[in-house]
């Protein structure tokens, strides 16, 4: 192993450190990622990688390090074969687990017209034909399962658990390895697939776990009588399984539970807690505890369930940790410790042990420790505000280094994706709170309705409403914060991307003469044109109702009466328009068409296209100039 410079470095109160610089875009995509790989077979080493962003090439370059698990320096390894236990590895070493993409269907021309082979046409008989960011291309990624012969996988003789289903395990379009599994005795492969081709597929999100018997050449389904997701199957040591559940057909933001099961007992340890919707969860090392991760008070917290089939009704949840960060990945266990990946509004995610008797943790990563010791931090404050119809609603302020009450400054209302996603302590790469008031800005960050942690209802009243209550709430935060005397009420604007794109297209409509310009990210502008063109028909189905010629339901109705393209009359105000080229959720025409009814109003207007990125903004160069043009209009426009 190739021994390199420690991560380590001496903390320092950072704001009493001299030569201290505001955060730049340049800056943030220099920052090490952090990734928590897991804990080696002999529990004595930590590993993770780190990708550093170099955007001159505009590529990242990543690397693997090991570290005691008890802390200290870091050394480089070129892989982690010789530290890790390859789980894709029967127990009893003879199959290889792996997926690959296998050709089922025929798309193009050409394979329809041998006689043509340099025809450029795609033929489509359902719906499907594209998703996320990529077209259909007849291939679908299938399971197998691949003898190993004298230490060696014998591909010659792989089998295809899958054979010809039309269908994905991993899953599409963020599925991967944790969607296939051994059970703990190597007999028996489970998987996550959604058994649904076409137009089927794009109208449900039916995924099940399936158990494939290697010796019988069987397949049953574990989950069929659930009609909502099923997803991220774990075995513990004792040979019961954990997964990720969704009740309801359709409804991509549904409560997520654990469910754990025996074989015989099945047991929803969250159902009862009607605020708890888990983002992820980990077996302990035991197997006789779950740990999770879901949202609490604006942040990301890890809790534990003990037993987990000891309880019939309801499960005992506790928490294990508590503050002002998230704690969004649990990377592994050794002794009393658990292993996360943690972060804050000032921090790009590190690795952390938490005490599991206390909940005290303890940073054991280093990696930007460095560059933060040069940059000024800013100041977070969680407050919260009475809405319209006389709710407590979170609302996170974050303010600029070094801010002063006794004087002004423009500010920014940042409206959220989703719509169900949480709000927390997360750290952006892009929407980045901490260089947002670097650049001397307020930022006012309401958890408005749909964001999960605060109870179902609460999560669930945005759907079939975009523009009701939660337009309400953006207003009542932004007039909340007003009110103090540093906002200056003559520089406010208003930004946010995909569903935050779509109230910043609504707002322009309803703000009233409270925000000096705005920008919308790959924001839905019309309902019927998204209904027409977006992949997941399910998400358009939930989210507004039904179908817009559904003339008779009112329910729909009233929501695609919503559309901020219906009130394109009431604009007025300066409107930046980015739009993602391969964005296939929240499709082109969105983006043209607010440009275009902008333009043709003679409204101050900007269109940033960006042609190879998706629903995000994914390499170096590109997020650069996203940043610098984010930037260089709340310049123009608010300043």
């Amino acid at each position: 192993m190739k021994k390199i410079v420690s991560f380590i470095a001496v903390l320092t109160v950072y704001n009493t450190l001299p030569a201290q610089t505001k955060l730049t875009p340049e800056q943030l995509w220099k920052l090490g990622r952090v990734t928590g790989l897991g804990v080696s077979k002999d529990d004595q080493y930590l590993i993770f990688s780190v990708s550093t962003p170099n955007a001159d090439e505009n590529k990242s370059v990543r690397k693997t390090y090991l570290m005691s698990v008890t802390g200290g320096g870091s050394n480089e390894i070129p892989n982690t074969d010789s530290v890790f236990v390859n789980d894709k590895i029967s127990k009893d070493g003879k199959w290889l687990l792996s997926s690959k993409p296998v050709k089922v269907i025929p798309v193009t021309g050409a394979e329809t017209y041998p006689d043509l082979p340099k025809s450029n046409v795609y033929i489509y008989n359902s719906l499907n034909y594209r998703h996320w960011d990529t077209w259909e291309d007849g291939k679908f990624d299938h399971v197998f399962i691949t003898p190993i012969v004298n230490g060696k996988p014998d591909t010659k003789e792989a089998r295809d658990i899958m054979a010809t289903e039309k269908f994905d395990c991993p899953t599409k379009p963020f599925g991967g390895e944790e969607d296939y599994i051994w059970s703990p005795d190597g007999k028996k492969v489970v998987y996550v697939t959604k058994k649904k081709f076409g137009t089927d597929y794009a109208v449900s999100t039916n995924t099940d776990l399936y158990e494939y018997d290697i010796e019988k050449g069987t397949t049953r389904n574990l989950t069929e009588a659930n009609k909502g997701y099923d997803l991220n199957p774990a075995f513990n040591q004792k040979g019961q399984l954990a997964w990720l559940r969704m009740k309801r057909e359709g409804y991509e933001a549904d409560k997520q539970d654990i469910i754990v099961s025996d074989g015989h007992t099945e047991v929803n340890l969250t159902a009862h807690r009607d605020d708890i919707h888990v983002e992820s969860f980990r077996w302990s090392r035991k197997g006789d505890s779950v740990y999770f991760i879901a949202p609490f008070n604006g942040t990301l917290q890890l809790f534990v369930v003990n037993d987990p089939l000891q309880t019939k009704t309801k499960a005992e949840i506790k928490q294990v940790t508590n503050g002002d960060f998230d704690v969004n990945a649990i990377v592994g266990e050794v002794d009393h410790k658990l292993f996360v990946q943690r972060n804050d509004m000032n921090h790009a995610t590190e690795l952390y042990s938490v005490n599991l008797a206390n909940g005290a943790m303890v940073q054991m990563t280093h990696v930007n420790d460095a560059a933060y010791a040069k940059i000024s931090m800013v100041k977070t404050e969680r407050r919260f505000v009475t809405t319209t119809d006389k709710k407590q609603m979170l609302v996170w302020v974050i303010y600029p280094p070094g801010f002063d009450p006794s004087k002004k400054y423009p500010t920014l209302l940042y409206c959220q994706g989703g719509p169900q996603s949480p709000l927390t302590q997360s750290y952006s790469f892009r929407w980045n709170f901490q260089l947002m008031a670097s650049q001397g800005y307020i930022v006012v960050a309401p958890a408005r309705r749909g964001m999960p942690g605060f109870g179902t209802e609460w999560n669930e009243q945005v759907s079939k409403d975009w523009g009701g209550q939660v337009i309400r709430d953006y207003l009542s935060a932004i007039d909340a914060v007003s009110r103090e005397p540093y906002v200056d009420k003559q520089k406010r604007g208003c930004v946010g991307a995909s569903f935050g794109g779509f109230s910043v297209f609504a707002l322009e409509a309803e703000h009233e003469g409270r925000f000096k310009t705005f920008i919308a990210h790959d924001g839905v502008f019309d309902f019927r044109s998204m209904y027409g063109t977006t992949d997941e028909i399910f998400f358009e189905n939930w989210e507004k109702g039904g179908p817009y010629w559904n003339k008779k339901d009112s329910v729909s109705q009233r929501s695609f009466a919503q559309s901020p393209s219906n009130f394109v009359e009431k604009w007025n105000t300066p409107i930046l328009i980015i739009q993602g080229g391969r964005d296939y959720r929240v499709p082109i025409e969105q983006g043209q068409q607010a440009f275009q009814a902008a333009q043709l109003k003679g409204i101050k207007s900007r269109f940033l296209y960006i042609p190879d990125e998706n629903h995000w903004v994914l390499s170096a160069q590109n997020a650069l100039v996203w940043q610098r043009e984010f930037y260089k209009w709340l310049n123009e426009t608010l300043r």
